[in-house]
């Protein structure tokens, strides 16, 4: 708490200072330990696949009995409810775009296009599930088929023995989970209230989104302190849940009333460029390039194997929780492909419109994108019938996925923090929204996305080194198993 308090203050009083510290020291560790980021995450890829394809599939996660607590279908929607959130609707079109204004550079305009998709596709498919995947893989073994806590520290015991060195270890690893939880949470906050203020100012009229900034935060604020106070019941999984019905119905709603034969053709290219090239670009590093490649290759993919990782304890948590019962094959199958599968479609509706509109008519979605990346999503909207609804539509399921996802959040830190105290105490769960809070908070004032993204990176580092002695342990208890 006092770390994470720490990290809130500094940056409510220098926020630009946090900020330019963070982009400073991510830019070293990522030219010096960028390969060693993709190599590991590209790893973990294939550790998910032998695992699945293994004789350790067969186990079960929990007793050799264990039956799975919620139905395949009901599993698939929730993984589902996990991978979406208010990045998917804020970087729907903008980050496709963003891409191909880079990339035209080098590329004709087709070529420039088909690249951007699959880049998009190579931050959110595959080996971000895989980060996730495996991190949740491991606690879900720990806790439920050795008998431990939901805790990372949970596994470097039971594997390497309950020795001083071992504990302290495990300490540390819960303490960098949870400053990483906190301060990434905070970011996603922080784009939510860039994103939720575009979109009200454009409903009611406003030339001046950032007059919104301090009443949407404060509404988020008391919409997730009320709950925590409470207990964490179904209503949560119901909101979350009603916001991610918003997003489907969205995204089909475009693909009818859209290009839909463009769309189509587009996601069915893109996939299967993505399905055949997805495991060599893994170990891209942009080695040869100039500088303006590099920065780019660094500010997105890079930065989101460092975010992904950041949020690895937090979703690795829900998704273990969910998971009792499954075996490792269906679990990885299930974790990695069905919420890629989901995102492949999201971009190739979302950025296969803005590619629309920058091959087929006047481009004018890149322009804005260039300026404000909070607006191109409301800008597309705009294109299409019924606009005040969808941009409404739009701004509830980003103050819905915000305020679940703190709501969580706050849930999984005073569970961390208490031990691994399956139901904290109410004051403990609103100490940790109001840190939470001042972390949003602080992010907010910095103002800059790619400062925010940095700083979410620098808490993250760390993760970088912890993960890789989890998968050791995992594949310790695994063999001893297999052997016993």
């Amino acid at each position: 708490m006092l770390l994470s308090a720490a990290i809130a203050g500094w940056g409510l009083a220098d926020p630009q200072g946090l900020g330019r510290l963070a982009e400073t020291a991510v830019a070293t560790q990522f030219n010096s330990r960028g390969w060693f980021i993709m190599l590991e995450v590209s790893g973990l890829l294939f550790v998910a696949i032998f695992l699945a394809l293994s004789r350790f599939g067969d186990i079960r996660l929990g007793s050799d009995a264990t039956e799975p607590e919620f139905s395949t279908p009901a599993w698939i929607a929730m993984l589902f409810a996990a991978g979406m959130g208010v990045g998917l609707l804020f970087y729907g079109a903008a980050e496709p775009l963003t891409h191909f204004e880079v990339l035209k550079q080098y590329n004709n305009d087709a070529e420039a296009a088909s690249y951007a998709m699959f880049v998009t596709y190579l931050n959110w498919g595959f080996h971000a599930w895989a980060i996730y995947g495996i991190v949740a893989l491991v606690i879900a073994y720990f806790a439920y088929r050795r008998g431990g806590s939901m805790l990372l520290s949970a596994p470097v015991v039971e594997a390497l023995g309950d020795v001083r060195w071992t504990r302290a270890m495990g300490w540390i690893f819960d303490l960098l989970s949870i400053v990483a939880i906190a301060v990434g949470l905070a970011g996603s906050m922080a784009m939510g209230v860039f994103q939720i203020q575009t979109g009200v100012a454009g409903l009611i009229g406003i030339d001046t989104p950032e007059v919104l900034t301090y009443p949407v935060f404060i509404a988020l604020c008391i919409a997730f302190i009320i709950p925590l106070r409470k207990e964490l019941g179904d209503g949560m999984a119901k909101l979350s849940n009603a916001a991610m019905l918003i997003a489907v119905a969205m995204m089909i709603y475009l693909l009818i009333l859209g290009p839909t034969s463009f769309l189509m053709n587009d996601i069915v290219a893109g996939f299967g460029r993505y399905l055949f090239e997805v495991l060599p670009a893994g170990f891209s590093t942009a080695e040869f390039f100039d500088e303006t490649i590099v920065n780019w290759f660094q500010s997105w993919t890079l930065n989101y194997m460092i975010w992904w990782l950041a949020w690895s304890p937090f979703v690795g948590i829900f998704i273990a929780r969910i998971s009792r019962g499954r075996t490792i094959r269906e679990f990885l199958v299930g974790v990695i492909i069905a919420p890629t599968l989901f995102s492949i479609l999201w971009f190739g509706i979302f950025g296969g419109l803005g590619f629309y509109d920058a091959l087929r008519q006047d481009g004018a979605l890149s322009v804005i994108n260039a300026q404000n990346l909070d607006a191109t999503t409301f800008a597309l909207l705009e294109r299409f019938p019924l606009d005040s609804i969808t941009r409404a539509a739009t701004v509830l399921a980003a103050f819905l996925f915000v305020v679940t996802s703190v709501v969580s959040a706050g849930f999984t830190l005073a569970m961390i923090g208490t031990g691994g105290d399956q139901n904290p105490s109410p004051r403990i769960r609103t100490v940790w929204g109001a840190i939470l809070g001042a972390l949003g908070l602080a992010m907010i004032l910095v103002g800059d996305i790619g400062l925010v993204r940095s700083i979410i990176a620098l808490s993250a580092i760390a993760f970088v080194f912890i993960v890789p002695v989890l998968v050791i342990c995992l594949f310790k208890s695994l063999s001893q198993e297999a052997r016993s």
